[in-house]
């Protein structure tokens, strides 16, 4: 059983930056891609960003392009997730997900695997 552990959360003002970590417990080849979704009170649960263990392009949500970054440490079993130029709208908690099968998808049911998750607040 994969176990993905999100950290990096909190709280910061608009235009702040934190930066969210996700570690999988162990890395199995069945693993193959990774991403990051949020959900804010009352809404549902939407992508934000992935990215492949293999290389390719990472994907990103509209709403977050060019501020958000994706990336990962093979080495380390681990993605990140770099947030720049916050806005009170990003508040939500932010959840990391790991998927099986290859290639690129925003739905939810497609992954795998789930962390607990880690809040995010943006204040004005």
């Amino acid at each position: 059983q994969v176990q993905l552990v999100e950290s990096g959360g909190g709280s910061v003002q608009a235009g702040g930056s934190l930066r969210l970590s996700c570690a999988a417990s162990r890395r199995t080849y069945s693993m193959n891609y990774m991403a990051w979704f949020r959900q804010a009170p009352g809404k549902e649960r939407e992508f934000v960003a992935a990215i492949s263990w293999s290389g390719g392009t990472p994907y990103y949500a509209d709403s977050v392009k060019a501020r958000f970054t994706i990336s990962r440490d093979n080495a380390k079993n681990t993605i990140y997730l770099q947030m720049n130029s916050l806005k009170p709208e990003d508040t939500a908690v932010y959840y990391c997900a790991a998927r099986r099968s290859i290639g690129h998808t925003i739905n939810t049911y497609a992954y795998d695997y789930w962390g607990q998750g880690t809040q995010v607040t943006v204040s004005s």
